[in-house]
This record gives C-alpha cells, structure tokens and sequence, in this order.
C-alpha cells in the first residue's frame, strides 16, 4: 500500500516534472532553432586552410618572437584555452597560445573522464525551479553531442548504472533519470531504462544483493581526458595558431590609449622555461584561460582585484579492471556526506571519484590518504561482500583542481557560479573561468564572442560547431583491422592506437620497431601488460611532449593507471627521448628523478608506500577485522595472546602436509599453495 502511494505521488509529481521540463525543452530548441540550423555547418563555413601536419615546437617559438602583433593570446593550455585558441584562428583571427607546463598538465587531465551535462544539476534545477541551472545542463548535453561526433577516436558513449535499494526510489529515480533523457531531446545518446535486480545482477556482478530491488541504466559520454586536450591544441596548430607548451607568462605588456589615456593590456613577457630565454608577445586582445591560476594572471594586471576563484579538490583512484565490467559504470547517487561517487570503466581498469574539498591552488596537487580511504569505503557499500576492497588493489590516485569561480558582475559576489563566467578588466584582459571539461567549446564561443566585441577585432561567428579533431577525420571503428593487417602489430595495440590516434595512427606504426619474433611483426611494449609502444615516445616528442612527465602522464596514460608500470617504463622512455631530444647523461639522470617525484607525490605512490610503514595508521573496516581474528587465532592455538615462531611453523607444517605425495610436488609449489590460501 505505501509502495503504491509513493508510485502514484512519484508519478504525479514527475508528470508535472516531465510536462515543465519537456515544455522548457521545447520552448529552448524553438528559440534556438535558427541559429541551430545556421550553426550545425559551421565548420565547412571555415575559410582558414589547415595544414596537413603541425609545425615544430621550435618552429611555434620562432613565430612568437617574430609576428610583430597577434590578435589573439591565450594564456593557459588545458581544454579551455586551447578551445580558445582554435576558436579565434578559425574565425580568421591570427592567434597565440602560452602554457607554462604541459597542454592539459593541471585540471584537464585530472577529471573523471567523463563527457556528461549533470544529471545531480538537473535534480537541482528541478528542485529549486533553478532556470540558469537548467540552461547550464542543456547546453551541456548540446556540447557532449558535438564532443563525440567531432572526436569519436577519443570518446564514446558509456552506460552508467544507478542501482535502487528502497522501493520507492525506483519510481523517483526514473523519473530524474527520464527527464535527463527529455532534456537532451534528439540529442539523447540512447534512452534511458529499467533493470529488475537479476538483470542489474547480470551486467553488474560485483554489485551488492542484499536489498537490491532493481536498477536504472543511462547513458553519459567518456573519453581520454588529456589526449582531447592535446587533440585541440594540435588541430589550433595545424590551422595556424602559434601555440607553444613550456613558454611562462612573467608578465603582462601595457600600453596607454591615446585616445582615453587609459593603460591597455597589448600582450605578454614570456620566458621559454626550456631554454631560459624571454621574449615579448604583442597582441590585440590578451585572455587568460588559466583555471585555478586565474586570479595570479587578474593581479598581474591589477594587483587590487578581489580574488574570483574558489579551489575546489577532487581525488579519484584507479583500481584494476576486474572492480568493474567492461562497458558499464556505477552512479552512487547519494554517499554518506552527500557527494555523488562514480565507478568507472576507463582504459580496461577501473576509476572511482570524486570527492570535493576546499583545497590551496597548486600545480601540484597531492592526493590524501583520508580522500582515498573514503572512496573505498564508498565503493565498499555498493559492492558484493564477496569482492574484497583492498588498499593495496589502488594502483593510482591523483587530486585534480576544479576552479569554481564567484561571478564579479552579480549583485551577490560571495555565491559560487555554477556555470562559466567571461569577464573584460578596464584594461581590456578578457578573462574565462568555472565551467566544466564537457562545455569547452561554447566556454571558448563565448570568449571570443567577448574580446571581439571588447576590442573591436575583425572576426565573424564561431565556427567550431562540428569541426573535427585531430585524428578524427578519417577514423573508423574498424580502423585498427588494417593496422594488424598492414604492419603486422598484436591486436590489442592496433585498438589501442586507434583510439588514442585515430587515422593518425598509421603515422605511429610506420616507426614501430621490428620486434624480431613471429608475431607481433612489429611494436616494442614499454610495459607487458599495456598496449603501450616504444614508437609512441618518439610520436610524443612529435607531438611537443619534452619531458618523461609529458609522456608517461599525457602522451601516454601510464602513471594514471598504474604507478609501478609507469615506473618501470620509465628509464626505456627517458632513453628514447634522450636521442630524440638530444640530451645528456645528466639531463636524462634529473628527468628520471623528475618523473619518479612525480610518481611519486602526484599519482598516490607516496601515500601507497606509507601504508608499508610502521608509523603509518592502519584503517581496516569491521570485516577486516573479523577476518584477520581468525587467522590470528588459526595460528594462537594456546589462546597466548601473541605468536611465537613455532606458532608459524607447526601451522606451516599442517600445510605442506595437504601437499601430500610430497616428494612428487615441488617445495614452492607447496609455499605458493600456501602463500595463496592466505
């Protein structure tokens, strides 16, 4: 009777639900319907020839020191600055771009992977009758479509699980999860449904039973959060943008207008870190697309501006594939403080996170073993009491900076902004923050829209609406058949290629090493148990990495899904861009320490080998406990209270003896049968 009550209160409140958001839906796609038939070709109105390869990074530095005016510079080279640059010099604009690390070396490459409008933003809006919320999730779902179509190689979309432990929420939570799908109108990836809980059982494995009463499946998109970047930024390049990594801004270049007497910001000091030298950049319009970093790039042109940037923490952890099935993730909607928690499938292991803490703005940020353990024991609640949670099964965590933003231009500056804000200084700094990965692209549109208008800058409309990544062009899903069949690489490889180059893969095999065996013809695995290749190092350095940071973190994913291999790998890497890079034994000595400091405090190899240590606290949750009593007592026969060394060996003894017919088994076959069953 009550279940029934609550369908029937569920059902007439998520109607009315369905029928407001389905009417905004309408009302939204009717008032934007022309301007979406006028953008959904917006890349074949681009005018401005791209090459068929991207410049040198020597050849990007040359050209910032010799253009005598940029229209355009970025400053900052995650997703949203490099969107930026591409928007600007597809419109025609002549564009620079400076990032003082790595493309995608702080937040961007840090995310959770995913390509998603926010189904928790959308429960908000809903609840609140919050119209600008509501905006921010439609536009979000508009940006996941494009994503996917213009970087398939890199993206896909990616069924995500929401399993129901209480009757009522069934009804609720559909409802939620339908109006998503409503929402997304023929964008929808592919319509959300029902599971009953043997069928949740048979996708999900792993998932807890007990109480379980069925599930919701939607679809979200997910992709390869640091190659997306990199693809933007090369696609910037090959259409002409002078964008350059490891180039600091030290500061900003002033002018005074003749005309107001005002000073204007007209470009940047820059120092090459590589080589030390400083040069200036002249442009127009300078932007600052820096993230968390934000508010050091506003002081640089006011040091008096109130701080707009809200540094906000989130920790993920990567544990093996077999947490998770291959094509399925895991929502949990409500975890114990509040937060949302997702369980991944990324790169055939699995991501869990995120938690959300006030943080210090850093380029380094640490993952804490507090953050870790609290993912844990979440993902502990969820999953069958059969699956074991270790510690010891995190094989990498990093901590990634969302730069929440307050809006300087609303009446109440104290509220965080939950969509992105585009700011003009007095002195013309044209300035993007908040947002999120997903929406880059419009947070760029709406950038340049900005200092056009602000500047007075000679451009039309964006044009980027469908414009396709580098690696897209010519991807197919099969793409990856011809390469084992062409060049002879293991199959796994070919795929792996594939999606992370798209058609630019057959560039990467053409300079595969022979292996010297029957099969693989070709491709030298840095490590075994990935499908990464030694002819990608030196495709990496192609593509401006400059450091065994760059390749082990961003050219490849190594050091994001298991610490110890991209150790491993590490010294191979640092050989191979010895030669290509020319450097010397010492050079190679500091980047192999670089990089394993790296490992080591960035990708949770710090806080995973603290828990090896005797000052270190031990957490163990109550079955931990319960199951480590009795292997305590197995070996404390005399109820002692300790063990003693001949505890150890009389029960060692009871093993060999299940080895029987010793003497045909080997000893160690005997310790491994052992060192097994504990």
């Amino acid at each position: 009777m009550a279940f029934q009550k609550a369908v029937k209160g569920t059902v007439l409140i998520g109607g009315g639900a369905i029928a407001t958001v389905f009417g905004l839906s309408q009302f939204s796609q009717y008032r934007n319907k022309h301007g979406t038939f006028v953008n959904v070709q917006a890349a074949e109105a681009v005018t401005v020839p791209i090459k068929h390869d991207f410049p040198t990074r020597e050849e990007q530095i040359l050209a910032l020191k010799t253009t005598r005016e940029f229209d355009v510079l970025v400053i900052g080279g995650g997703a949203t600055g490099c969107g930026c640059a591409l928007d600007a010099v597809t419109r025609g604009l002549k564009t620079a771009l400076l990032e003082r690390d790595d493309f995608s070396s702080g937040t961007s490459s840090r995310s959770t992977k995913l390509i998603h409008g926010g189904v928790r933003y959308l429960q908000k809006a809903i609840m609140k009758l919050d119209f600008e919320q509501y905006r921010m999730v439609k536009e979000a779902l508009q940006e996941r479509a494009n994503l996917l179509e213009i970087a398939p190689h890199l993206s896909a979309p990616l069924p995500i699980m929401l399993p129901v432990y209480k009757w009522w929420q069934l009804p609720y939570y559909w409802v939620g999860i339908k109006l998503y799908d409503i929402v997304a109108g023929s964008q929808c990836l592919k319509s959300s449904y029902v599971l009953s809980k043997s069928r949740a059982l048979e996708l999900f494995p792993m998932l807890r039973k007990d109480k379980l009463v069925g599930a919701i499946v939607y679809y979200d998109g997910q992709h390869n959060d640091a190659r997306m970047n990199l693809a933007i930024a090369l696609t910037a390049a090959r259409y002409g943008a002078a964008t350059a990594n490891y180039a600091e801004v030290l500061r900003l270049l002033k002018t005074t207008d003749p005309g107001t007497g005002k000073e204007r910001v007209c470009g940047a000091r820059c120092r090459d870190v590589l080589t030390g030298q400083e040069f200036d950049v002249k442009a127009k319009c300078v932007i600052n697309a820096t993230g968390p970093f934000t508010d050091s790039v506003r002081k640089m042109d006011d040091q008096e501006v109130p701080n707009i940037c809200q540094p906000s923490a989130g920790v993920h952890i990567v544990m093996p594939g077999y947490y998770s099935p291959d094509n399925m993730g895991l929502l949990d909607p409500a975890t114990s403080d509040g937060r949302v928690i997702f369980f991944l499938p990324w790169e055939k292991m699995t991501i869990a996170g995120t938690t959300d803490s006030p943080t210090d703005v850093t380029s380094h940020p640490i993952p804490t073993e507090e953050d870790i353990n609290f993912i844990l024991n979440e993902v502990r609640n969820y999953l069958s009491v059969d699956v074991e949670v270790r510690r010891g099964d995190v094989l990498a965590a990093w901590s990634g900076i969302r730069p929440l933003v307050t809006d300087p231009n609303s009446k109440d500056t104290q509220s965080i902004s939950r969509n992105h804000v585009v700011t003009v200084s007095d002195s013309g700094l044209v300035t993007i923050a908040g947002g999120k990965w997903t929406t880059y692209r419009a947070m760029a549109q709406d950038t340049i829209d900005a200092a056009i208008q602000a500047h007075d800058l000679n451009a039309g409309s964006s044009k980027t609406i469908g414009l396709q990544l580098q690696g897209a062009e010519d991807w197919s899903p099969t793409l990856y058949i011809r390469l084992v069949q062409d060049y002879g690489l293991e199959s796994e490889v070919a795929q792996h290629l594939a999606s992370t180059y798209g058609d630019k893969a057959f560039e990467v095999a053409k300079i595969a090493q022979v292996t010297g065996k029957r099969w693989p013809i070709v491709g030298k695995r840095l490590v075994s148990e990935f499908p990464y290749i030694e002819a990608e190092v030196i495709y990496g350095v192609k593509e401006y990495a400059r450091t065994a940071v760059d390749m082990i973190s961003r050219r490849t994913r190594l050091a994001f899904l298991n610490v110890q291999a991209a150790e491993e790998a590490l010294p191979r890497i640092v050989d191979i861009m010895g030669k290509e890079l020319n450097w010397s034994e010492q050079k190679k000595k500091e980047e192999l320490e670089a990089a394993k400091k790296f490992l080591y405090y960035e990708m949770g190899y710090k806080v995973k080998s603290d828990q090896l240590t005797d000052s270190s606290e031990i957490t163990l949750v109550p079955s931990d406990i319960e199951r480590y009593k009795k292997r305590f007592h197995m070996f404390d026969k005399d109820k002692k209270g300790f063990i003693t060394i001949l505890d150890v060996q009389r029960v060692l003894e009871v093993k060999f003896s299940l080895c029987s017919f010793g003497f045909l088994l080997k000893p160690l076959t005997c310790v491994a049968m052992w060192y097994k069953s504990y």
